[in-house]
């Protein structure tokens, strides 16, 4: 059977040249004779990948050396509590809320601290991102979180808010992890689970300052969770997620065949184009977010008669694009258009909804 475009939110689409490589690797991982799903995390092999791993996604995002990279498990929910127990010195926490994803951890973080919400867009059903210089944040604060890129509802913060003194900045990243460059100095913390644009479920990648990992959190806080057990065993202080982290570490060398963060910008731009320029000349589908908000990673639109939306589903499909269906907190369809994805996939996808319209108008 021929391979789909897959715009599913994640687990989602890898590269397919990381895809063959695994599987010609599966029984025999480099003359280890095994494959390394069967590897000991304590073999010089597994040593070799996960530190090839972190160098190259050191390289890729220009990770300072006071920054410490964590390979951990549990997935991104499991850091909405993570973080507020290892960066909550004074209690305190600023949330800006632009979407579901926010607003599950700042509902987490409440659990540990005076977490307070200190700008939210839903109002507007969270199309749009708040005017983060607008955005008041309590000069006691021990860190101001946001989510980078909201992949239900398909909104990206082009700006960060500015922190002063102590405070920090941490972001969720997971759904635009190394879609296009960052300045890691910017933030105290910034994490994402990689199943979205890195590599297959299980994993979670936290980057985090030095200073910020501490010793003397509080007692009840589980010894795996504490960043310093992490950061002093490099990331396995238990076994870690080691195939997640191999295919991580094979998409982090694909990314730098790919001209590194600039060059995949460059591609994501122009595939988000694709789409977005079609959707602001219609009116059969409509894209709810604000223009000078939008994700190139997630894209959400509504066709115009939501009774249409099984049938736009089914045919769908039976040109081989899946995973289009929107999440049910804004309905209709939603594609994600992650690193792996080709602008050839956008143009097929793009090339359906215009056939679709016709037939339907």
């Amino acid at each position: 059977m021929a391979r789909v475009y897959n715009f599913s939110a994640g687990p989602a689409t890898l590269p397919e040249s990381v895809l063959a490589e695994a599987a010609s690797e599966m029984l025999d991982y480099r003359g280890s004779g095994m494959s390394v799903m069967e590897m000991s995390h304590r073999s010089k092999e597994f040593q070799q990948i996960i530190d090839e791993a972190e160098a190259d996604l050191r390289d890729l995002m220009g990770i300072p050396e006071n920054y410490k990279v964590l390979f951990l498990q549990g997935g991104a929910w499991t850091q909405f509590a993570a973080i507020p127990m290892n960066l909550l010195k004074k209690g305190k926490a600023d949330y800006i809320l632009t979407g579901s994803w926010g607003k599950k951890a700042c509902k987490e973080a409440g659990k540990y601290g005076d977490i307070r919400v200190a700008a939210s867009s839903e109002d507007k059903n969270f199309t749009y991102v708040p005017d983060v210089d607008a955005i008041e944040i309590r000069e006691d604060a021990d860190y101001v979180y946001i989510c980078d890129n909201e992949t239900i509802f398909g909104t990206k913060f082009h700006k960060y808010p500015e922190t002063k003194g102590d405070t920090v900045l941490v972001a969720d990243v997971s759904s635009c992890f190394l879609s296009e460059p960052m300045d890691v100095s910017k933030f105290g913390l910034i994490y994402g689970g990689v199943q979205k644009n890195i590599g297959p479920a299980g994993a979670a990648i936290v980057i985090v300052r030095e200073d910020l990992i501490r010793d003397d959190v509080p007692e009840f806080v589980p010894t795996i969770l504490k960043y310093k057990t992490q950061a002093d065993k490099g990331s396995m202080f238990n076994t870690p997620p080691c195939y997640t982290i191999y295919i991580c570490g094979k998409v982090f060398k694909w990314l730098k065949a790919q001209g590194g963060l600039e060059g995949i910008q460059k591609r994501n731009q122009e595939k988000a184009a694709v789409l977005y320029d079609y959707l602001d000349t219609t009116d059969f589908y409509i894209a709810p977010v604000r223009k000078e908000d939008r994700s190139i990673m997630n894209v959400p639109f509504i066709l115009k008669d939501d009774s249409l939306n099984e049938e736009f589903i089914a045919g769908a499909k039976e040109v081989g694009i899946v995973n289009i269906k929107g999440h049910r907190d804004v309905g209709g369809m939603r594609a994600s258009i992650y690193n792996a994805m080709s602008k050839e996939g956008v143009e097929a996808l793009v090339d359906y909804m215009k056939k679709f319209e016709t037939e339907h108008k």
